[in-house]
């Protein structure tokens, strides 16, 4: 009797060891996939191709990307169209953050007739705008810097 109560044990312990490994295989997986799910979204070619044009054409500039300019994802372009744009940590925001500062849904870009709005989300840490803390929907003019944990972002024509 105590022989196969060992042999469960270890049965047992042998079973919660891979159940361990499986799980930290899911989360490094679903990591992966959040941060190839940005970038997949990021090179909008038709719209990159557009931007010098309303450059060069003066007056009336409306945003037409917006840029990460500090943090982890310095450099990340999103082409801007009429959805809103949901950034936090989930796996479904339109630009996912690996910020210990982002709440899971953090704030909320959208577009309100030729404007846009940022919004917070409830986040823990706050969102700002230039550096006023967003307590309600706030217009943003472009190249006013957005400031979430140790992201910042800006709209550009």
């Amino acid at each position: 009797m105590p022989e196969l109560v060992v042999q469960l044990t270890r049965a047992g312990f042998l079973a919660l060891l891979w159940l361990f490994v499986l799980a930290a295989l899911r989360v490094v997986r679903s990591d992966l996939y959040a941060a190839s799910g940005v970038r997949t979204e990021l090179p909008p070619s038709k719209r990159d191709k557009k931007q010098p044009k309303s450059r060069g054409g003066g007056g009336g500039k409306q945003p037409r990307q917006l840029i990460v300019t500090h943090g982890a994802l310095a450099g990340t372009r999103i082409a801007l169209d009429d959805r809103p744009i949901l950034i936090g940590r989930a796996d479904d925001s339109t630009l996912v953050l690996d910020d210990d500062y982002a709440s899971t849904r953090h704030a909320r870009l959208s577009m309100r007739g030729s404007d846009w709005y940022v919004e917070d989300l409830g986040s823990t840490n706050g969102t700002y705008l230039d550096r006023a803390k967003v307590t309600a929907p706030l217009r943003v003019p472009l190249g006013v810097p957005i400031r979430i944990g140790k992201t910042v972002i800006e709209l550009r024509p």
